[in-house]
């Protein structure tokens, strides 16, 4: 498996000129997000239920296959306010190049308005492992337990 650098370079396009001012960036040394901003022209209110496409004006074309991007709602948003992504989870292969979208979702109570530019998602790259499939008649059952695990379906295991 080839290394991973410890900060890649990933290309990015300008789509809207205006997020020149509002790239992408890690908040604090720790963070293993960078933050993702609507690009809007006016606010955007989602009613209760409600879920739009929001663009970022962003293209990132990560172009290594041992990496992907990932869409991951902001913890503060979807805690306090129910807004959270409406595919849960974006992933972005690795040869994707076209525009960021963020899927958002309204799963609160109370109307939430999105202001142009407010920080809407995180982009984390993370590695990715490709695995290629063998077809067996059964598991070996050797060293790793019973091999009977998950044949008694979810939640098999019990709540505690």
């Amino acid at each position: 498996m080839t290394a991973v650098p410890a900060r890649p370079r990933l290309a990015v396009r300008l789509l809207d000129e205006r997020m020149r001012d509002f790239m992408p960036r890690y908040a604090t040394d720790g963070s293993a997000g960078m933050d993702l901003r609507a690009l809007l022209d006016a606010p955007l209110t989602l009613a209760p239920g409600q879920c739009e496409l929001v663009p970022t004006g962003l293209a990132i074309h990560i172009a290594d296959p041992a990496l992907a991007g990932m869409i991951l709602p902001r913890s503060g948003l979807g805690h306090k306010h129910g807004i959270v992504l409406g595919n849960l989870v974006g992933l972005i292969d690795s040869d994707y190049q076209g525009e960021l979208m963020i899927s958002t979702w309204n799963r609160g109570n109370a109307p939430f308005t999105i202001e142009p530019f407010e920080r809407l998602a995180q982009y984390v790259l993370v590695p990715v492992v490709r695995a290629e499939l063998e077809v067996v008649e059964d598991f070996d059952t050797g060293h790793r337990g019973t091999g009977q695990r998950g044949t008694g379906g979810f939640g098999s295991s019990g709540r505690h």
